[in-house]
């Protein structure tokens, strides 16, 4: 039932033993194979960033996105808080999966694979979420200028079915010719966005695209989701 999935879901993550696939299903893409499964995926976040590179593999999705308190959950360490983040995010969607499963009729359900991400900016050592004030976010991104802030990211893939997870954590570092002028630190927090983001940092805004020298990492990454990585954690269940 999906009560009991969800049960073992919010143990601890595990990998599944790989699978033999033939040469054939692995030249297919990662969206003809989820369609050829017939599994529907959930998309536990409300980043329109998400949504996007999920649909840049052509994989249809819904969005589920869980309303937990982030605060409640602290680590000194970014893995450890991105990954614990991810994991209470895919508790939520589970429970409101198991709520809308007892609603619906009796009948075989479809296999569901439930993404959660997380993700945090780390400056000069210390772990930066959501600026909490203009000041406090004007203060973030002169430093982004000074020294190179890096994204601290978790993808959890959740097989509801099984209740078997697994969940990767990818970092990428941000390298950028500062320091900034006020004017533009003062755009980007007047422009309101940069509120709503980790650290405040908005690497593809306008404003700080002449001031990007480089990405140790990957641009998909740095804005929430490497569809590399979600590929490959899909690519374990089908």
């Amino acid at each position: 039932s999906m009560r009991a999935a969800f049960a073992r879901a919010v143990q601890t993550t595990a990998h599944m033993r790989p699978t033999v696939r033939s040469a054939a299903h692995e030249t297919k893409s990662i969206a003809q194979r989820i369609n050829d499964a017939r599994v529907t995926v959930v998309l536990g976040s409300g980043s329109p960033t998400r949504r996007a590179v999920l649909t840049s593999l052509g994989v249809a999705h819904v969005v589920e996105a869980p309303n937990i308190d982030e605060k409640s959950i602290r680590h000194d360490d970014p893995h450890a808080l991105v990954t614990a983040l991810a994991q209470a995010k895919a508790t939520k969607v589970l429970e409101v999966l198991a709520a809308h499963d007892n609603d619906s009729a009796e009948g075989e359900q479809p296999r569901v694979l439930v993404i959660t991400c997380d993700q945090v900016v780390v400056h000069r050592g210390e772990i930066r979420e959501k600026p909490t004030s203009v000041d406090e976010a004007k203060s973030f991104i002169r430093g982004y200028g000074i020294e190179p802030p890096s994204t601290v990211g978790s993808v959890m893939v959740t097989d509801v079915q099984s209740g078997r997870s697994s969940l990767a954590v990818d970092v990428n570092t941000i390298v950028f010719d500062g320091p900034f002028p006020d004017d533009v630190v003062d755009g980007l927090v007047a422009d309101g966005t940069c509120m709503k983001c980790a650290g405040g940092l908005m690497v593809e805004h306008e404003l700080l695209q002449p001031y990007l020298n480089r990405i140790d990492g990957r641009m998909d990454g740095v804005m929430g989701l490497s569809a590399v990585t979600v590929e490959r954690l899909l690519a374990e269940y089908i």
